[in-house]
């Protein structure tokens, strides 16, 4: 199976698994100011659109796409019932612990230590994190917007997770000390550093945070908006 993931900056990403393709916590061009420009509500039509939690720049385009496309939404309870009230029927409800089977592969979601209120102010539910389990093996770990958490070390004795999407901004999530520990917890063979640098109050230094993971023998691969790796 050929998994090729794009970032499109904070915590968005673009994955397209052989002919599926899937799109995590949209916020695009022009909102995200670190999204490139030809990625818009106009010029993406996922399969599947994956969501850690209700925050704006998480979902900050979640309902426009979900209504010009074909796309089927995977949220928590809360927010599929915020998007079925508002006449968006293609969503597939879940919490966290759960998983579920798509055509692409295995959906679990995870703990995650944060808020999740929708942009109108309503309840969004508990945060999560994203465990993709694709048809090839591959494991992708998106840790959503987090703290440092115990559990994430299950994730880790369970499975080794080929590449970790972890939020290293500190001030709103963990930091890039937080971040190794969490690499460490899920056996992450490569890392992708996420949630920095999009505005002043979460700027670090990716590079830095790169070598105190190789220190402890873990891969980091710092994609710019527009990046695409392979899984």
């Amino acid at each position: 199976m050929k998994v090729d993931i794009t970032f499109l900056g904070h915590a968005t990403f673009h994955i397209k698994a052989d002919d599926q393709v899937l799109l995590i916590d949209p916020w695009l061009h022009p909102d995200n100011p670190v999204c490139p420009e030809a990625y818009t509500v106009d010029t993406l039509d996922p399969d599947y659109i994956l969501v850690t939690h209700g925050h704006s720049d998480h979902t900050g385009h979640l309902k426009d796409l979900a209504r010009r496309g074909k796309a089927q939404v995977v949220a928590n309870f809360e927010i599929a019932t915020w998007l079925m009230n508002d006449n968006i029927a293609n969503v597939q409800p879940m919490h966290v612990g759960g998983s579920q089977l798509f055509d692409f592969g295995h959906v679990k979601l995870t703990i995650a230590h944060h808020g999740s209120m929708l942009p109108d102010g309503s309840d969004g539910g508990v945060a999560a994190g994203i465990l993709l389990y694709f048809r090839d093996g591959k494991v992708l770990y998106h840790a959503g917007d987090t703290a440092l958490t115990y559990d994430m070390r299950l994730i880790g004795e369970r499975s080794t997770v080929d590449m970790a999407l972890l939020p290293i901004g500190d001030n709103f999530t963990m930091g890039p000390e937080d971040a190794v520990s969490a690499a460490q917890f899920v056996n992450a063979k490569c890392v992708v550093p996420i949630h920095y640098n999009t505005f002043p109050l979460i700027e670090q230094d990716p590079e830095a945070f790169a070598a105190n993971l190789k220190a402890e023998g873990i891969d980091c691969s710092i994609m710019q908006p527009g990046d695409q790796i392979a899984l």
